[in-house]
């Protein structure tokens, strides 16, 4: 199925091209047009769908993720140090994106500012005081917050009600298993509309060529190889930092993942390597206490990978639209990517709907994100890699600074762990 579905994508990449190209060559401007407007309906309903998963997937996922925690003093000291890793490991992703972004300038000369004449062009940070991006992280109500998507505040709740159900003696197990068979819901939900993506993906490239031509085809030849090397730069950086924490382990540790990571990177999930990685780790000594923990955490609070692209894919539609950001605005962007990353399933193209709110955030049209939709999936089995990467080391660091990083155990025995 998974090899069926990326023949899919690739046939849809295709023959969007191809009927983009007709469409661009065989039609006068206004026909073309029309026939751009008609095709984005079909990519249109694609985002609206998965706006509309991600409120009840955010809450489901993060609540029960947060719920399962033992013993409060243990789950406080290992999740402090757990937090400290992952917000050192955000930081550093969401920072690289950006730098890499302005060194590769993926977007320059594509000049998307006409068609999008009638739309705001203008960047803003009205809203942006420190005062009331703090302010806004509190619901006033988690129905309203649901009805709005405001991501923020759908995980600060999840965090108070994940927490408050773990702090219960009972961890009011009826509620807890209402909401894992939710959240077990959703994922499915998630994978239903997921199937639709070879559709949108030919409606996004289609309409975007018709109006464009194939010459744009080389800005997103720059902007996918822009992308996979600012991963190699990341990869990288996460192996140096497990190097000298680890020391020599981290060469087995990066061994025992490959075939987790090749998994996340074929299905371009990485929420399908994570039973594999639940395996994988206590073969290099990583304790299961530690891998059980650090890992459900990691799948909401650690997506490397997905935190690089959504500065990376952010900048490079700013920049594809003429829109100027201040060295200010960029920082607010950081910060705002920092936060409304965390609570996100790893589940293909989540990393969309992040994107979405931010150029919302910024008085930007959500519906730019198109712009990138046609070579999402490509860059989706790169991101998704990265994130098994990512929480694997994160998982292993933890375990060396809890001192329950064991000696490699013989073939067989790392089950016992």
């Amino acid at each position: 199925m998974n090899k069926r579905f990326a023949y899919l994508i690739i046939a849809s990449m295709i023959l969007g091209v191809l009927v983009g190209w007709t469409c661009n060559q065989f039609l006068d401007p206004a026909g073309a047009k029309s026939a751009a407007d008609n095709l984005s309906i079909i990519t249109d309903i694609f985002l609206r769908l998965i706006k509309m998963i991600i409120a009840p997937l955010v809450f489901t996922t993060l609540v029960a993720g947060v719920a399962h925690m033992e013993d409060a003093a243990a789950v406080g000291r290992i999740g402090a140090k757990t937090m400290t890793w992952f917000i050192g490991a955000s930081a550093v992703s969401l920072v690289l994106g950006l730098l890499m972004v302005h060194l590769l300038d993926p977007g320059a000369g594509l000049n998307m500012a006409h068609v999008d004449v009638a739309m705001k062009t203008t960047a803003t940070t009205d809203a942006f005081t420190l005062k009331g991006f703090i302010t806004h992280l509190v619901p006033t109500s988690i129905f309203d917050a649901m009805a709005k998507n405001e991501i923020l505040q759908i995980v600060v709740f999840s965090l108070f009600v994940g927490t408050a159900v773990a702090a219960l003696d009972d961890k009011a197990p009826q509620i807890l298993e209402l909401v894992e068979q939710a959240a077990q819901i959703m994922l499915k939900v998630t994978g239903f509309v997921m199937k639709l993506a070879p559709l949108a993906i030919f409606a996004a490239l289609a309409s975007t060529i018709a109006t464009q031509g194939l010459g744009m085809l080389a800005t997103y030849g720059k902007f996918v190889l822009g992308f996979y090397s600012a991963m190699g730069v990341l990869w990288a950086l996460l192996f140096i930092a497990g190097l000298l924490v680890l020391g020599k382990r981290v060469i087995p540790l990066f061994g025992v993942i490959r075939d987790p990571v090749l998994l996340a990177f074929s299905t371009a999930s990485s929420e399908a390597a994570y039973p594999r990685i639940l395996d994988s780790l206590p073969k290099v000594g990583v304790r299961r206490r530690i891998v059980s923990f650090v890992l459900p955490l990691g799948y909401s609070f650690n997506l490397d990978g997905s935190m690089l692209y959504c500065t990376f894919a952010t900048m490079f539609i700013v920049q594809a639209h003429g829109v100027e950001l201040t060295v200010q605005q960029q920082i607010f962007m950081l910060l705002l990517l920092m936060v409304t990353s965390k609570g996100i399933a790893g589940v293909p193209r989540a990393s969309l709907v992040v994107i979405m709110a931010t150029l919302t955030y910024f008085g930007l049209p959500e519906a730019w994100i198109a712009l990138v939709l046609g070579v999402d999936h490509l860059l989706d089995m790169g991101r998704s890699a990265t994130n098994v990467v990512g929480n694997s080391v994160a998982a292993a660091v933890v375990a060396k600074w809890e001192g329950e990083l064991d000696d490699i155990p013989p073939e067989g025995e790392a089950a016992k762990a």
